[in-house]
């Protein structure tokens, strides 16, 4: 039986310029190698050596890219090792076979979407009604099926998230705060639910996984084991649980260790 491996990308694998400030000042800058490139510039890196390890991984087990980016934005990115087969887009809204989205999938989520939750419409329209123009640099709806915000982070008032949190929870949607981004998605749009997917079409029993926020904890609490970083929503929040490891690593560092469990534990499984 194959070995299913589960990984959130940003902030988890792969770091953007900005991000590369979480890893500890008083280490040794590692070479990094750029995965990513946006309109002709440098955008998303993870190590030379966390390049070697993905790519031995994708020889022992199935990777599975799990991220809550859009699909456009999901193909920017050209991670080391065998293409993978599956990947998870749109916090698991598509599930992409050979690159390419299921439509029963993607007509399965979308119906859960309508029986459980408020509209996405009437959280736009709140989004745009709450947020002070001060501090948005951008509103954005991503495929459809949930919306974000970038802004300046530095300027954000300290309870905003926490209200616009309960707002939306009663409502069957959950916040997250990630870097410059304050996401808002369906409860019911999870990566836990397409992995468990892709588990069923593979064959797999045994499921690996990591993720920084609170966007990822369903999807490790959903895996046989777990880790996460130690920079993040869900290290700031102290949260961890029985099969999950807390790393103690920060920023890019914290990937190459990410894929080191993951190697260790794929080749035993």
């Amino acid at each position: 039986m194959p070995v299913l491996v589960a990984s959130d990308l940003d902030r988890t694998l792969i770091y953007s310029a900005a991000a590369l400030g979480l890893t500890m000042p008083d280490v040794r800058a590692p070479r990094l190698l750029c995965v990513e490139v946006y309109e002709s510039k440098p955008l998303s890196y993870m190590t030379e050596t966390a390049a070697e390890l993905l790519t031995g991984l994708g020889d022992a087990a199935v990777f599975v890219p799990t991220t809550t980016r859009t699909r456009k934005q999901y193909q920017r990115i050209n991670l080391p090792g065998p293409r993978p087969t599956y990947a998870i887009c749109a916090n698991g809204g598509h599930l992409l076979v050979d690159g390419v989205s299921d439509p029963a999938w993607h007509a399965r989520v979308t119906a859960r979407l309508a029986d459980e939750c408020a509209p996405l419409d009437e959280v736009q329209e709140h989004l745009l009604r709450v947020a002070d123009p001060v501090w948005v640099r951008k509103h954005r709806i991503a495929e459809d099926l949930f919306a974000y915000l970038v802004v300046e982070r530095r300027l954000l008032p300290e309870d905003w998230v926490k209200e616009l949190a309960v707002w939306a929870g009663n409502r069957g949607w959950t916040v997250s705060l990630q870097g410059r981004k304050v996401y808002a998605v369906p409860v019911p749009l999870t990566k836990s639910a397409a992995v468990r997917e892709v588990a069923r079409r593979t064959g797999a029993d045994l499921t690996l996984a990591a993720g920084d926020s609170l966007l990822d904890a369903d999807l490790l609490l959903a895996a046989d084991r777990g880790w996460r970083p130690g920079h993040g929503e869900l290290a700031d929040a102290g949260w961890t649980a029985p099969t999950v490891s807390a790393l103690p690593e920060r920023g890019v560092l914290a990937g190459e260790r990410i894929l080191r469990e993951f190697l260790r534990a794929a080749r035993r499984g």
